[in-house]
């Protein structure tokens, strides 16, 4: 059973990390376009605070987020970035000051879930530690296009193991997002941690196989990069293949980036 205290603890440290880039920026610099198109750092922040408070509802008052639930699916591929657009027009300073409340308040919420009740969600039904782990990835990822924006390499944690779990959990849901069925069989999947360990999912002796650091696969599978700017090594053609489908994320494919828009 997943630890929910050390998930917690995880989700806060990220989210610390992702404050301190952007905590003594000015404001004008939060105006500054990512790489995701169209939205600047106020987006990223406000994206970020909005899905936190929305988590929130979910676990104390499932019945006002079902509401939400129920606005959603005319606006089914525009309310996300509606949902942004609308926060980044908060001053920066009180948009930091509400997601640093929100995500507080997210942790407190989700402490209080009795166990072995599942949150409801835009899409199936989580646990508690499945939703903080999905807004620890969510916080990395888009902490990612603040650190590009700003020029940052930021120092890879042993928290990508969990963005590296959702990636491989979610490979027959990217293949769902294409209109394409998955294989069968599962792969393998091998990664070097920031200390040098291994992490690994599936069979030992599978022949589709993906292996390299694991700072590389994150970015991937949340399209913070694209495959040929990466060390990844793959093994067979369905694997190949999943890598250039593969998003973390929920809804619809992203665009990713291209190969070579770091150099």
């Amino acid at each position: 059973m997943a630890d929910l205290e050390a998930l917690l603890a995880d989700f806060t440290a990220e989210c610390a990390d992702l404050d301190r880039l952007i905590a003594d920026l000015d404001p004008a610099e939060w105006r500054r376009d990512t790489p995701a198109a169209g939205w600047t750092i106020a987006h990223q922040i406000a994206h970020l605070n909005w899905t936190d408070r929305v988590a929130a509802v979910a676990a104390t008052d499932p019945a006002t987020f079902d509401g939400l639930v129920q606005a959603a699916p005319p606006k089914a591929l525009t309310f996300v970035d509606e949902a942004a657009a609308e926060g980044a027009k908060t001053p920066a300073p009180q948009l930091l000051a509400d997601w640093r409340r929100d995500r507080a308040a997210l942790v407190e919420a989700l402490r209080t879930v009795p166990a072995g009740t599942k949150l409801p969600w835009f899409g199936p039904p989580m646990s508690p530690a499945s939703m903080v782990t999905a807004r620890l990835m969510e916080t990395w990822a888009h902490g990612q296009d603040v650190a590009d924006t700003l020029g940052i390499t930021r120092e890879p944690t042993a928290r990508l193991r969990h963005i590296a779990h959702i990636g491989v959990r979610t490979r027959d849901f990217a293949y769902m997002t294409h209109g394409k069925t998955a294989p069968a069989g599962e792969f393998r999947v091998e990664l070097t941690a920031p200390d040098g360990e291994v992490w690994s999912w599936g069979p030992e002796d599978a022949e589709q196989r993906i292996t390299g650091p694991a700072l590389d696969f994150c970015l991937l599978v949340t399209q913070r990069r694209h495959f040929d700017d990466l060390g990844l090594t793959v093994i067979g053609a369905d694997a190949r293949e999943w890598l250039g489908l593969a998003q973390a994320f929920a809804g619809p494919p992203g665009s990713g980036r291209t190969a070579g828009q770091f150099a």
